[in-house]
């Protein structure tokens, strides 16, 4: 399928990015990233050398997880086996990774792909396929879901239709993912909450992963409206974490729909400017899940058009300085581990 919309992500600007250079804050702090992207668009790259020079900029990031984006899909096939060319090359970067050329981290440990869920329990076939081409690494399945009327919020340039969330036919293949030990990512908005907790409710084996705070948006008809998104979002979170099968991945701050400006500023952000917008999401939400349930992720590259990786992280990190070590341990490594069923003994923790 070929896009419908320009890319909606902000542009990298390496040279913009590289005015702001911060100390690393709890440098010996184990992470895992659970969440970033590899693609080669037309002006638009991300491979293995970008990703590793993000991966030494100064953080002890051990292991990352790859999620689905349409990467290196396989051509002339059946349309609904494309997706296992993404599987292919996302586990292919984590070999290269693991052959201990490429530093102490092992890029691609995991990785969430991409089955249509709407094939219901056809998906199985699937899935079975995705399992052979990832050598052990995939841990988990995602679904473009992110779906709003108006034409400013779009966050995929291939947007989905309708009321997929809902479809009876995706929940039956959601629920097939629990059989495969397989966990289920979701990028929803605020406005589809309701949608993602019935979703939950209705697979109570599967494990959901809200990907990027639930979306509370601030573009469109939400651009001057963050009071009234907080409050629709907060009531939504406060319900949807009552569900014990539900995590929650922290960050995607720099999604162009949830309306931060950071890359108009004349100066990259600094990690205190990104606190101070940040804590009131973050605070909410590891109290509502508590830090078993919930996980720091980068989001990248999609985010490193409004701020640096190093930045981000030391935001992530100031942002727990009053958590307990435990605490701290399970939002920034152990809370990825249990959710993707990550082979500890091969990412050494310290």
């Amino acid at each position: 399928m070929k896009p419908t919309h320009a890319s909606p992500h902000i542009s990298v600007r390496p040279q913009w990015l590289a005015l702001g250079r911060e100390e690393i804050v709890l440098p010996d702090l184990p992470i895992i990233d659970p969440h970033h992207h590899l693609w080669d668009r037309p002006g638009n790259r991300y491979l293995l050398d970008d990703l590793k020079a993000d991966l030494d900029s100064g953080h002890r990031v051990l292991a990352t997880m790859y999620v689905q984006c349409r990467s290196m899909y396989r051509q002339n096939v059946d349309p609904k086996f494309q997706s296992i060319g993404e599987v292919e090359f996302a586990s292919g970067i984590g070999a290269q990774f693991a052959s201990g050329l490429y530093g102490e981290a092992l890029g691609c440990a995991g990785i969430v792909g991409f089955a249509d869920l709407l094939l219901g329990d056809g998906v199985e076939d699937v899935l079975l396929k995705l399992i052979a081409a990832g050598g052990g690494r995939l841990k988990g399945i995602r679904n473009t879901t992110a779906w709003h009327s108006h034409p400013d919020v779009v966050s995929n340039p291939i947007p989905p239709p309708k009321g997929l969330l809902a479809d009876a036919n995706f929940i039956e293949g959601a629920r097939l993912l629990a059989r495969h030990d397989m966990t289920l990512d979701v990028w929803a908005y605020h406005t589809q909450l309701g949608e993602v907790y019935d979703l939950a409710l209705s697979c109570p084996h599967t494990t959901i992963v809200i990907d990027h705070l639930g979306g509370p948006l601030g573009v469109g008809p939400y651009a001057h409206e963050r009071k009234a998104v907080w409050t629709e979002w907060f009531e939504s979170i406060r319900k949807i974490a009552l569900l014990p099968n539900v995590r929650m991945k922290l960050g995607g701050f720099g999604l162009k729909v949830l309306g931060y400006r950071y890359n108009e500023l004349p100066l990259p952000p600094d990690s205190d400017t990104l606190v101070r917008d940040w804590k009131p999401y973050i605070e909410t939400l590891i109290e509502a899940f508590g830090p078993e349930r919930c996980m720091f992720e980068s989001n990248f590259p999609v985010d490193k058009g409004m701020f640096s990786y190093h930045v981000m992280w030391n935001a992530f990190k100031k942002l727990t300085l009053s958590c307990s070590a435990s605490e701290r341990n399970a939002l920034f490594f152990q809370t990825a581990i249990d959710t993707y069923s990550l082979d500890a003994s091969l990412i050494q923790s310290g």
